[in-house]
């Protein structure tokens, strides 16, 4: 079964960059998409970027233009590259995979911004 498996994330101020990674440890599916979400504290899990297997991906409209999905089907893997980061991005972020019906998710990452 597909195991998600996040790294990356940490403290950085704001205007930095972080990278985060996600990888499919089973390397099983060939999943439809893969993708970013995030969860502050006090709010509800909003998607940050998802790729879809096609190649086209969507944002969050308070990351487009900052943040850059990539993807590799390859290896199951997909990032997240986050630029000129805001201290409202602080939150817990997950990595996610859709296929066959199904959705997994990976462990969640903390990612803060400090001003």
């Amino acid at each position: 079964q597909g195991q998600l498996v996040q790294s990356g994330g940490g403290l950085v101020q704001a205007g930095g960059s972080l990278r985060l990674s996600c990888a499919d440890s089973g390397r099983i599916f060939s999943f439809s998409a893969m993708g970013w979400y995030r969860q502050a504290p006090g709010k509800q899990r909003e998607l940050v970027a998802k790729s879809m297997s096609g190649g086209s991906a969507i944002y969050g409209d308070s990351v487009q233009g900052r943040f850059t999905i990539s993807r590799s089907d390859a290896e199951n893997t997909v990032h997240l590259q986050m630029n000129s980061l805001k201290p409202e991005d602080t939150a817990v972020y997950y990595c996610n995979a859709e296929a066959l019906g199904r959705s997994w998710w990976g462990q969640g990452t903390q990612v803060t911004v400090s001003s």
